[in-house]
């Protein structure tokens, strides 16, 4: 009797056991499954984000041309490209006139636009959103092919606008000192739609309230503008302007496309030859791994400078000058007319 017992014990054990053992599995693979789902996104994610970028790193410190073995050199390529090489600066230099005349000028004709299209006094405003918007949507080659045509010396469309104020024709992508002008209009172009549809988003979430308030107060239209709208979109300026930043010091496509590739480097004088058209010719034309690589870390670091630089602006502007001055004033003026005048007594 005993033994069977036992053995009756033994098996009920042993069932508890596999059931427990069963549950076990079941909440592991249910813990497991929302990372299965997900892995695919940082397998590809570490695949080629993280191992380019960190292959970059260690390329930055060898001289290697793409075949063969390589050779450690150290800091040696980034000494070379700030004190020794003559078309670093350059490039960062055409870079910068580029990105303020080409990427950051686009917020002044961005914003005034995204207002007008606000007013309630414009009709067809999805209309104009999609016309702003194509540029966009539209390739970069394409865009730059285009206007290589609207730059033509012989029958381009700027010439003949231009001509018929009597000024002579001008080769745009074969003088140095147009070069940069062209590939700023096309930037441009292409930029201030999407930068345009940005802004007006914001502008819509700016409470009427605030508009209603100034005007009963008799303040102007450009009181208005600078005392409201400007203050209250800062959020979105230092989103967009920090976008143009990251975009205007990448700038490759146009200066590419318009200048005939590798085969100018940039065009007359290298007018056109920027820091990321840089990179690409050390990489695939010099064959010098290492030094392109080091110069997209400098260049990194550039615009995260630039970046800090406009984050400390923003917040400057948002504190006693912009947005807390802003919403101060408002608050003041509703308790203002909440409060009744014989309570001031």
């Amino acid at each position: 009797m005993d033994n069977s017992i036992d053995m009756a014990d033994n098996e009920i054990t042993n069932e508890v056991t596999k059931i427990i053992k069963k549950k076990k599995f079941k909440l592991n693979k249910q813990k497991i499954a929302p990372y299965v789902f997900i892995s695919p996104f940082f397998i590809i994610f570490a695949a080629f984000m993280i191992f380019p970028l960190g292959y970059s790193i260690f390329l930055s410190f060898q001289k290697w041309s793409g075949m063969g073995s390589m050779q450690f050199v150290g800091l040696k390529n980034f000494f070379f490209l700030i004190f020794q090489d003559v078309y670093f600066w350059k490039t960062i230099g055409i870079t910068i006139w580029l990105l303020v005349f080409g990427s950051l000028s686009q917020h002044a004709i961005a914003i005034p636009l995204a207002i007008v299209l606000n007013s309630r006094l414009i009709k067809g405003r999805d209309l104009f959103r999609t016309a702003y918007f194509l540029p966009v949507i539209t390739s970069s080659v394409s865009v730059a092919i285009i206007f290589q045509n609207v730059f033509n010396m012989k029958y381009g469309l700027l010439n003949f606008v231009t001509g018929l104020f009597g000024a002579a024709p001008v080769d745009w992508v074969n003088w140095s000192w147009s070069i940069p002008i062209a590939i700023a209009i096309v930037i441009n172009w292409r930029w201030i739609g999407w930068n345009t549809l940005i802004y007006l988003a914001g502008l819509q979430s700016i409470p009427k309230e605030l508009y209603e308030s100034a005007d009963i107060d008799g303040a102007s239209l450009v009181r208005k503008h600078t005392s409201i709208t400007i203050p209250m979109i800062l959020p979105i300026i230092f989103f967009a302007v920090t976008m143009s930043i990251v975009g205007g010091m990448q700038v490759f496509d146009e200066p590419f496309v318009l200048t005939q590739g590798y085969l100018w480097m940039g065009g007359a004088n290298n007018a056109g030859f920027t820091a990321a058209f840089y990179i690409l010719w050390s990489l695939q034309r010099a064959g010098k791994y290492g030094r392109g690589s080091a110069v997209a870390w400098l260049l990194f670091i550039l615009v995260l400078i630039m970046t800090f630089v406009n984050r400390a602006v923003t917040d400057y502007y948002k504190g006693d000058r912009g947005i807390k001055h802003t919403k101060k004033q408002q608050k003041q003026k509703i308790e203002e007319k909440l409060t009744p005048r014989g309570s001031l007594m």
